[in-house]
């Protein structure tokens, strides 16, 4: 009876090996042993395994916590030996995966205990196929004693491949890391942009009280925007704010106040101004472009 353990415990087979150090555990030998020595004994490279190397059974070591389950096992085994998994001879994978139950029932019950079941299963269905089939009340043949474990190992390696296939797909953290550019913001306060309807509304309220104070005056002035423009810069060199209203003086008359306005809209499309609010509906303010705030 041939066993087929899934995983060997390496380490230990090593460390029990009579007389075989690693070269690791030899503080004046390299770490790496080079590629042509298999190992060092006692310092000397070993080029061939040795005839008389005795190996304690206790250092091979069958894992069977590496499976996930019993159908992982049965798969494992049915896969292995190359069986067809609709036509599965129930009396050689019986004996091996009892094999392996052997293995565990001394080491660990509680594992061994669901794997048992299995193994109750499998007996179950190698004992019905030594039975002669029996018909159906209908009349037709008797189903398959394997069919349902055929459809349940399908199921689960159809699972099993899905997950590989899902495990094999690039994780953020494991096969990749997500690039972080940390971008310093400018603490420059921004104000809101002042609309042209504020804007509208402001010089309605300063038209209305300029004509309420204004005197009748019947004479003819001709007023130039760009001089009114200076006029405007002038008054608010070394100021940080100036408030809208406060650059029309409404004893001058409408016509004066119209070219202040006239003048005060070509500063700002040439941004030699900006005009601002610090929230809606708040009042209006004028200051010089260039003025660090």
């Amino acid at each position: 009876m041939t066993q087929e353990p899934q995983h060997v415990s390496d380490g230990r087979a090593a460390a029990l090996a009579t007389g075989l150090v690693a070269s690791a555990a030899q503080p004046d030998m390299p770490d790496v042993v080079d590629q042509v020595a298999l190992a060092r004994l006692y310092g000397e490279p070993l080029f061939t395994m040795p005839q008389d190397l005795y190996i304690p059974p206790d250092a091979l070591e069958v894992f069977l916590e590496a499976f996930e389950g019993p159908l992982d096992l049965l798969l494992y085994l049915i896969r292995k030996q190359n069986f067809n998994i609709l036509d599965i001879p129930m009396v050689g994978v019986t004996r091996q995966y009892l094999v392996y139950v052997d293995e565990i029932r001394g080491r660990n019950l509680e594992l061994a205990a669901e794997y048992l079941l299995m193994a109750a299963m499998l007996i179950e269905i190698k004992s019905r196929m030594l039975l002669p089939p029996r018909k159906a009340a209908s009349g037709q043949e008797a189903e398959d004693p394997r069919a349902e474990l055929v459809r349940r190992l399908l199921e689960y390696e159809q699972i099993k491949l899905a997950a590989a296939a899902l495990g094999a797909l690039p994780q953020a953290g494991r096969d990749f890391l997500r690039a972080q550019v940390v971008i310093q913001q400018s603490l420059q306060v921004r104000f809101p942009d002042v609309h042209v309807a504020d804007l509208q509304q402001a010089w309605r309220d300063i038209a209305h009280r300029a004509r309420l104070i204004e005197h009748h005056h019947i004479s003819r002035e001709e007023l130039s925007v760009r001089e009114h423009m200076g006029i405007v810069l002038r008054r608010l060199q070394g100021r940080r704010f100036v408030e809208f209203e406060n650059l029309f003086d409404g004893s001058k008359g409408v016509p004066v106040l119209v070219v202040t306005f006239l003048a005060l809209l070509e500063l700002a499309k040439e941004t030699l101004i900006e005009i601002t609010q610090a929230e809606s509906f708040a009042p209006i303010y004028v200051r010089l472009a260039y003025t660090s705030t």
